[in-house]
């Protein structure tokens, strides 16, 4: 088995997921903040279009980018304008379809942390005159820090192994765009079985971690 030819899937990868579930964190809590805290109509529509991504096919979601995000989509035109350059089948296209994925697992994890709060607390804060930032930095957050570091780490382990969306808008280019599921599959496609077992494997020990940390984090709550 060629080593050399392991670790730039598994870099990449783990780029990819790092960047990938930073954005997904950030825009999922700003999200389920904002969602839990305003009745309007419609509301039910939106959070199912939040949570679309977590139930449609990995190729509909692909499809989707590629149309948005492609060189006669509107995202994809303004993003060529401004950086001269397609983002399609680039590493910023597989970071773009993990923060999609990866968005309502986040956002699913912290809506139901902070609908758990005790609005009480938050109340008694507004009526000491904090303004809603500081309501938030001062008493939502950190009762809900738990749920924060489970959410950034589900989001974590669904970029890292986002395969459907990424192959459909990133595509497999090796040293580019190949992450390790797109690596496994052109592995076993090409009857490589002993890379695709390696790959396979440092998947797999990297999962399981993450999950058990997530489930010591729920035991401790």
């Amino acid at each position: 088995m060629n080593w050399q030819s392991f670790w730039p899937p598994v870099v990449l990868s783990l780029q990819v997921a790092l960047v990938a579930s930073v954005i997904a964190a950030v825009a999922g809590i700003a999200a389920a903040w904002w969602m839990s805290r305003r009745s309007f109509r419609g509301k039910i529509i939106l959070e199912t279009v939040f949570m679309l991504p977590l139930v449609l096919p990995p190729t509909v979601v692909g499809f989707l980018l590629l149309v948005l995000w492609g060189r006669q989509g509107v995202l994809g035109r303004a993003a060529e304008w401004i950086f001269s350059a397609p983002v399609l089948f680039s590493p910023w296209a597989a970071i773009i379809a993990s923060i999609v994925v990866a968005f309502p697992l986040v956002y699913q994890t912290m809506k139901v942390a902070l609908d758990s709060v005790d609005k009480n607390l938050e109340d008694a804060a507004r009526s000491a005159g904090a303004g809603e930032w500081n309501v938030f930095r001062y008493v939502t957050l950190p009762l809900t820090m738990r749920a924060v570091v489970t959410a950034y780490i589900l989001g974590f382990a669904r970029s890292l192994g986002e395969f459907g969306a990424t192959l459909m808008i990133a595509g497999n280019i090796p040293g580019k765009t190949q992450t390790i599921p797109t690596a496994i599959y052109v592995a076993v496609d090409a009857g490589n079985m002993a890379m695709a077992w390696a790959w396979t494997a440092g998947m797999v020990i990297i999962s399981f971690v993450l999950l058990l940390a997530t489930g010591g984090l729920r035991k401790k709550q």
